[in-house]
């Protein structure tokens, strides 16, 4: 069997299929040629194989038609895994997912996947097509409309996004600081309560979980910053005084400024107050997200202070 020569797939296809030797070729290898093919080759005998197989159905469906699953058993298709072991492909193991794109295969994983690997998996294999996942498309809508101050617009989509994927960790993430930015902090700190265990500590969760830390810290010092700053005229290693000035400052989003207050102790005074000023300037990190600009130039300078 040649795995590389074929036709188109035939309009109007399933995008969940059942396989077998048959089959194969006009399923797999030459609807890769008009979409992405997922192929999870299964066995009966595993629990693994049956956890995989409908964690994998809902992340196809979740494609939208994007990508095509097909299912085939490797138990009843003994001649179909020889044939493919001799070409390169070893499916003896199961489960075994491989994705095909133009003819050809893309990637190869065997063993277990959580929702979470199995949906980052048809991600790459979409980016390949030139493709990307729905939920994408809508989380861009949706950082978009936020960065737009469109907050209203923003939280129906995050929450759109939620019913889809349930565990999306940037939806929660997004979602929690429209919320924060909306003045719902009260709704914000509920949110973070109702997160999915799982998906608890992943970055975009934690950088949320900071924010809304550190919006209730600032809100503190905000109405403080005449008497802060009046403290510092008068005396400069009054360190305390310029750690509730940066909280005040990244409270109005004046990062560049909260940064360097927090550098300033640092220089001023290594591992003042048990290195509060570098810990707190690391949830500012954390908070803004390690790819802001305040982020990036201040961990420049946290570097050249740290090493010189």
């Amino acid at each position: 069997m040649d795995l590389t020569s074929g036709a188109a797939a035939p309009a109007g296809a399933s995008f969940i299929l059942e396989g077998n030797q048959a089959t194969f070729l006009k399923d797999v290898v030459e609807a890769s040629r008009q979409l992405p093919v997922v192929v999870d080759f299964w066995s009966a005998r595993s629990t693994l194989s049956k956890q995989l197989s409908p964690v994998l159905e809902r992340v196809v469906t979740a494609a939208g038609g994007r990508v095509r699953l097909v299912k085939i058993d490797i138990d009843t298709n003994r001649a179909l895994v020889q044939q493919l072991a001799q070409l390169g492909l070893p499916v003896q193991s199961v489960p075994t997912i491989a994705a095909f794109w133009q003819g050809q295969i893309a990637d190869l994983v065997q063993g277990a996947m959580a929702e979470a690997e199995a949906r980052r998996f048809v991600e790459a294999l979409l980016k390949v097509a030139g493709g990307t996942m729905p939920s994408a498309d809508l989380l861009a809508e949706a950082r978009a409309a936020q960065e737009e101050g469109d907050f209203g617009g923003a939280i129906e989509l995050y929450q759109a996004l939620l019913e889809e994927e349930p565990e999306r960790p940037e939806a929660w993430g997004g979602l929690i600081r429209t919320l924060l930015a909306a003045g719902e902090e009260d709704e914000a700190e509920a949110l973070l309560g109702r997160v999915p265990p799982k998906i608890a500590d992943h970055a975009e969760v934690a950088g949320a979980r900071s924010a809304l830390a550190l919006a209730v810290e600032g809100r503190q010092a905000t109405s403080q910053v005449q008497e802060l700053e009046a403290r510092l005229a008068a005396d400069p290693a009054d360190h305390q005084a310029r750690y509730d000035l940066a909280s005040a400052f990244n409270a109005q989003g004046r990062r560049e400024e909260a940064a360097a207050a927090l550098l300033d102790i640092m220089k001023r005074q290594r591992g003042w107050n048990e290195d509060a000023a570098r810990l707190q300037l690391l949830k500012f990190f954390e908070a803004w997200g390690l790819e802001d600009p305040a982020s990036i130039q201040a961990r420049r300078r946290l570097s050249a202070l740290l090493f010189s």
